[in-house]
Formats: C-alpha cells, sequence, structure tokens
C-alpha cells in the first residue's frame, strides 16, 4: 500500500528564501539538491504527496527538471507564488493533478497553502504550508513548511499520530 505524504514552501531556485528563512543551505544549488534527495529519502514512487504550495521559482523547464526527480504521484494545491502560472504550466511542467483552491482530504482533513480560518468548535484539522517556521497555537493546524519538517516530506501516520488518531 502506497504511503500519502505532506510537504510545502519548498521554494526551489529561490536564493533570498535561504536568508529570509534561516534556511541552513550556503546556495540554492545546495538547497534544491537538499530538497531532492530528503524528498527521495522517504518517498516512493509508488508514494502520493500533497505539496501544498510554493513549489519553484524556476522556469518551465528547469522546474520540470526537478519535478521529474522526485519520487511518487505528486498533487499540487498552488500558493500564492504558484498563482501566476496558473495550473495548466505546473500539469506541463509534470505534477499528476493540480488545485487552485483548497481539498477536503477524508473529510476530516482541509489541505491548504495558507492557514484557513478554524475555530474550536469545527472538528476539522487544517494541514496547510505558508507561514514557513511559525506555529499556530491551536492544535487545529499542522504546518508541513519544510522549515518545520526538517525539509522533507510529513507521513500522513505521523499527522494522524500527532493527533492521537492512530497508536
Amino acid at each position: 500500500m502506497a504511503d500519502i505524504w505532506f510537504i510545502s514552501d519548498l521554494h526551489f531556485g529561490h536564493g533570498d528564501i535561504i536568508k529570509y528563512e534561516d534556511r541552513p543551505f550556503k546556495d540554492v544549488l545546495e538547497m534544491d539538491e537538499a530538497l531532492v534527495d530528503n524528498w527521495n529519502s522517504v518517498v516512493s514512487k509508488e508514494d502520493e504527496v500533497f505539496v501544498l504550495g510554493d513549489f519553484s521559482f524556476y522556469d518551465e523547464e528547469k522546474t520540470a527538471e526537478i519535478v521529474h526527480k522526485l519520487n511518487g504521484y505528486k498533487f499540487l494545491i498552488m500558493g500564492n507564488h504558484d498563482l501566476s502560472r496558473g495550473r495548466d504550466w505546473f500539469l506541463e511542467v509534470g505534477f499528476n493533478e493540480v488545485s487552485r483552491y483548497p481539498i477536503i482530504y477524508h473529510n476530516f482533513y482541509i489541505l491548504s497553502h495558507e492557514p484557513l480560518y478554524i475555530n474550536r468548535n469545527m472538528p476539522y484539522i487544517n494541514v496547510h504550508g505558508h507561514i514557513h517556521s511559525q506555529k499556530y497555537e491551536s492544535n487545529q493546524y499542522f504546518n508541513v513548511c519544510v522549515e518545520r519538517t526538517n525539509y522533507k516530506p510529513v507521513n500522513f501516520i505521523s499527522i494522524l499520530k500527532a493527533y492521537n488518531l492512530v497508536s
């Protein structure tokens, strides 16, 4: 059975993100290589990966090269830095599925780029990106930005365990 993974805000090709978020890389090349290696160290070719936005700052050719290096069936939920390129652009570079909007996964998890408003009376968990190293105090949010996940995708089982939904 395939595993399900989540990751956000990879920012391939974005040199300034290294200093903005104090990422532990000397340059973009080192960051890009580490992100690809980290991804492939946990994701198999049969697995599914939800990328919750802000994937690449490269042109179409370089982005396609990166997408094809990454294991798994790749589903992108577009982030603020992805919207200018459009859904079709990301399908053309190799994503298997692309959504401009948040989706509801297993009738309980809201997958989005930016955290969505959820009050304590709502039963949902919002798996999101966008806020990088920050964390919301509410336990209804799970931030999968690379700065919070040791620069690799997070397994769905890890999220379920974080909420005591499986042992």
